[in-house]
């Protein structure tokens, strides 16, 4: 880290619960297409023994907008309870395409035993950035919880640190931007120094980024639950300055987060069926509407993942 990024470190503004490794929770699902919350208590405890401090849910790991409000609150509702015994932080990702519903599910948030709420700027359709920001600050205005701001923009850039800069000035509860792309070290920097250290940045996108991002200041990452053991392992080396062990442990993980993050629902299909083999999940049931694997794919992610099984019991 640079000096100015140390210094806003040592501030200690961000609480340490929102940094290191925050995994999604998937939503798993029964052959009859329902909820299987059992299985999602399963999902907690695996949290648990990764290491973690706080799971995030639903988000768009979680396939959240495939749920109707009732799944989702109960799907809330089982992950806070579940945690609460495990002793861990639940995030709730607070969606919507408008800021008025997005802002009311956040409002709601506290009430369902969220430690923090997120919320993924609206980026399906165009928008210019004066909206996105109304967005942004309607539902930091509805909570006096955390907020977590995801620009997640697969058609072109995520905001700049100008708008998180703006976005702490006006709700003193934006407290981290999660970003889903490399090349970032200076915004994560801008955005330390413009807020005095009082926002942070996580890195996204299975946390394929996570090493080149963490010199600039990175305050942890998002990936799927499926190696958020190893990602525990990897940010653990990071910090100690282990960066040669923490880049040669991340190149096993590679070819995987290469494959699956080729379009998100394969991200489903490949995190659920880790889980599978992994002993966590009974099935890998994605909800549909989804993509389906041909048989090259399939294979080749057999592969990928018992080479996977081989790293995470070393």
């Amino acid at each position: 880290m640079d000096r100015v990024t140390q210094i806003m470190a040592k501030k200690n503004h961000i609480p340490d619960w929102l940094t290191g490794v925050l995994p999604v929770l998937p939503t798993p699902f029964t052959p009859q297409d329902e909820v299987d919350y059992t299985a999602l208590e399963k999902l907690v405890d695996f949290a648990a023994k990764c290491g973690v401090k706080t799971v995030v849910t639903p988000a768009f790991g979680s396939e959240f907008y495939k749920l109707d409000g009732g799944e989702r609150q109960r799907v809330i509702e089982i992950a806070v309870a579940q945690a609460a015994k495990r002793k861990l932080r639940v995030v709730v990702q607070c969606n919507h395409t408008t800021p008025r519903l997005a802002a009311k599910l956040a409002a709601e948030a506290r009430g369902l035993g969220a430690a923090a709420v997120a919320t993924a700027l609206p980026r399906a359709f165009a928008a210019s950035e004066n909206q996105l920001f109304d967005y942004a600050r309607r539902v930091c205005d509805a909570t006096d919880l955390p907020v977590i701001v995801q620009d997640w923009n697969p058609g072109g850039k995520s905001a700049a640190a100008a708008f998180f800069v703006r976005l702490h000035r006006a709700c003193a509860n934006f407290r981290m931007a999660k970003l889903e792309e490399a090349g970032i070290g200076a915004t994560i920097r801008a955005i330390a120094r413009e807020t005095g250290g009082r926002v942070g940045v996580l890195s996204g996108w299975g946390g394929s980024f996570a090493i080149q991002q963490h010199g600039a200041g990175l305050s942890g990452l998002m990936p799927g639950l499926a190696l958020a053991d190893v990602f525990v392992r990897i940010w653990a080396q990071l910090q100690a300055g282990k960066r040669d062990a923490a880049l040669k442990l991340f190149s096993e993980l590679t070819p995987y987060l290469q494959f699956s993050l080729q379009t998100f629902e394969q991200f489903h299909h490949a995190e659920k069926g880790l889980l599978v083999r992994r002993g966590v999940l009974k099935n890998a049931i994605v909800r549909p509407v989804t993509i389906e694997l041909d048989t090259d794919a399939k294979a080749y992610l057999d592969l990928l993942t018992t080479r996977l099984l081989i790293t995470i019991k070393k």
